[in-house]
């Protein structure tokens, strides 16, 4: 049962991990993206 419960906390770990790693590059290219829509709008002007 304690390996089973081990294993399970890993896994959930890893879960976690990865859906942190996809919320950090989402923010990161919508960053991007208004910077860029940021810079298109000021040289409009």
């Amino acid at each position: 049962m304690n390996e089973k419960r081990k294993i399970n906390r890993k896994a959930r770990e890893l879960k976690q991990e990865k859906q942190a790693n996809r919320v950090i590059a989402w923010i990161a290219v919508i960053l991007v993206a208004l910077g860029i829509l940021t810079i298109i709008i000021a040289s409009n002007s």
